[in-house]
């Protein structure tokens, strides 16, 4: 008998920007689809899958292995909304090693205790903090473990600079059977000129948007709530938004390599676009495509 074939997903993003949301709700919507997902939380700051959780922590992998030597997996692995698991890989003590050294760790210990298969899982999704420029961070991308790669980015520059060091990341590792990249998840999108930046991003490295994600008050009522926006308003508009993203994901099969902006090309790319905003602040242009 063949063995199922797991799908295996990376979200990246620069840290503030709304990754962990995203991807809890995304976590959550393909659970309430009736599927197998496991979240696994790679960043050290271990708050991925909090929103899954009701708000609560869940003792991590470093922090585990900290304390015994032998681990079983129900010390690490703790389920969630709907059935979903949940692990926070973690980090190490404050001022001490490298931050990436959790994910390298969690992977290695979850292959051994053979958990992705024992679960019989459908979906894995890593969520990786990506505006830390550190090999272990580039551990799903660089040795293949997640099939496919999103990076959720707003319109702000930081944000931007992160997504196209990641896009870095992905060329580099293309050739050497990397992960490659589906798209981009482009969050808090409340302005026509938001969207714009992101689009000319995506269109400037040759990726495509695969999803417009609004700054709405029903994301903080549910975290408020310690809950993802799937659990709490699942018939909102917020709530539908995550739904068709999580199916979009979930369907997505053929990702490619990016092609990243080197430094001087993107501040360039900033540079024009701080122009053609402050051209449409003072009424000159309406849109980029009046002006670019």
């Amino acid at each position: 008998m063949s063995q199922k074939k797991i799908k295996t997903i990376a979200i990246y993003g620069k840290g503030g920007i709304g990754k962990s949301t995203t991807t809890s709700n995304i976590t959550a919507a393909l659970s309430a689809q009736g599927l197998k997902v496991m979240q696994i939380g790679c960043d050290p700051k271990s708050d991925s899958t909090t929103t899954l959780r009701g708000g609560g922590y869940i003792p991590t992998i470093l922090d585990t292995l900290r304390e015994k030597k032998s681990v079983k997996s129900n010390e690490i692995i703790f389920e969630g909304f709907n059935g979903i698991y949940c692990v926070e890989a973690g980090g190490p003590a404050p001022g001490v090693g490298c931050a990436g050294r959790g994910i390298i760790t969690s992977v290695e210990l979850l292959k051994n205790l053979r958990v992705f298969e024992e679960l019989d899982l459908d979906v894995v999704i890593y969520d990786v903090l990506g505006d830390v420029v550190c090999g272990g961070f580039a551990v799903p991308i660089r040795e293949g473990i997640a099939e496919h790669v999103f990076t959720v980015t707003s319109s702000d520059f930081m944000a931007i600079y992160a997504a196209n060091n990641l896009f870095k990341g992905i060329l580099k590792y293309s050739n050497n059977g990397g992960a490659l990249l589906g798209g981009v998840i482009a969050n808090s999108i409340n302005t026509a000129y938001s969207k714009e930046i992101v689009d000319d991003f995506a269109a400037q490295t040759r990726t495509q948007v695969i999803e417009y994600i609004p700054r709405s008050v029903t994301v903080t009522q549910s975290e408020l709530q310690g809950k993802t926006t799937i659990e709490a308003f699942p018939d909102s508009v917020q709530g539908k938004i995550y739904q068709g993203l999580a199916q979009k994901i979930y369907d997505h099969t053929e990702s490619k390599v990016p092609s990243p902006l080197n430094d001087k090309d993107l501040h360039d790319w900033a540079f024009k676009w701080a122009d053609t905003l402050l051209a449409m602040e003072t009424g000159e242009v309406r849109s980029q495509a009046a002006s670019i």
